[in-house]
């Protein structure tokens, strides 16, 4: 393939973060919220580069190692997932498209974090919303959802079969799996697929499932599982963590929130006793690969996962 959207499982250049300060929505758990950055940067700066993005310098204590690269750059919030540039190759070379983030749909402050990519890579832009979190690919097929992209605060009038046309020509991908089900409660992206189900390699994806019946997701995950059956895909099932709550609501926990680096996973753990029955089936699904778990309770009290705070970018 000359023309393609990037797998995350190919060699990486350097993963991107851009870290919390007290001007964000972390303020209320600042130093907690630093630590777990921390420790996601040093997991990473074993393998490749990081680039750190920052607005407060006081930030940056503690962050000290050969493969951090540092960006000063105002930001309204850190995830960096939805508001970093998008990687295809193109005749064989790695070409970066920004897209419009505001807010999952006008829902949060975001015209600092809109600017980023802009600002600090060469790119092309698209006057189009489209988040990365709500897409994931094997370089082939894509893999999303109608909640996040037909959601009317995004690209309204745009018909699903004009953004399939869209996202076909603009992401070189050949086909478009659309799911209708699925969502965890406390998420505010509307669905991003990369909590629910994921590509792991070219034939199989991963997703989100819940064994419990009283639950709110039971059956709506259940649907999404139906959805996934109907396609030629090896299906691995990632059971729903535990209830977690902060401040009376209930936290969106997902094992799918896993980061791809070169020559390890990092795996969001939560205290919970599925943690190590995941840690096996990551085991299995990566055995070239080092399975990193990091505890991500802090990251979803701001209702994200460790996929939802980084961003690679490739060779």
């Amino acid at each position: 393939m000359n023309n393609y959207l990037i797998p995350e499982w190919e060699k990486q250049k350097f993963v991107q973060l851009v870290l919390p300060h007290k001007d964000t929505d972390w303020n209320c758990c600042l130093d907690e919220a630093l630590n777990t950055f921390k420790e996601i940067a040093y997991a990473i700066a074993k393998y490749q580069k990081v680039l750190i993005c920052y607005q407060d310098k006081k930030t940056l204590k503690g962050f000290k190692h050969k493969n951090f690269i540092f960006q000063k750059v105002k930001n309204n919030d850190t995830w960096a997932r939805d508001f970093g540039a998008i990687s295809i190759r193109k005749n064989g070379k790695v070409k970066l498209l920004d897209f419009v983030f505001n807010g999952w749909g006008l829902k949060f402050p975001s015209n600092l974090d809109n600017q980023i990519s802009r600002k600090i890579f060469k790119v092309k832009s698209y006057n189009f919303v489209l988040e990365d979190g709500s897409i994931d690919t094997n370089g082939e097929v894509l893999l999303t959802n109608t909640q996040c992209l037909l959601e009317e605060n995004r690209n309204y009038p745009l018909t699903q079969k004009e953004i399939t046309k869209f996202l076909k020509t603009t992401l070189k991908v050949k086909d478009i799996i659309w799911l209708n089900h699925g969502f965890l409660e406390g998420d505010d992206t509307d669905s991003h697929i990369d909590t629910l189900a994921r590509f792991v390699n070219k034939n199989t994806i991963v997703y989100v499932k819940c064994y419990d019946k009283n639950d709110i997701h039971y059956k709506e995950l259940n649907k999404m599982e139906e959805e996934l059956k109907k396609t030629n895909f090896n299906l691995i099932p990632l059971p729903l963590p535990k209830a977690i709550y902060f401040e009376g609501e209930r936290l969106p926990a997902t094992y799918a929130n896993f980061l791809i680096i070169n020559n390890a996973v990092l795996l969001p753990i939560y205290n919970c006793k599925y943690d190590k029955e995941v840690i096996k089936t990551f085991k299995k699904l990566f055995p070239n690969r080092k399975i990193i778990p990091i505890d991500s309770n802090t990251l979803i009290k701001q209702h994200g996962s460790i996929h939802c705070v980084t961003k690679e970018y490739f060779v």
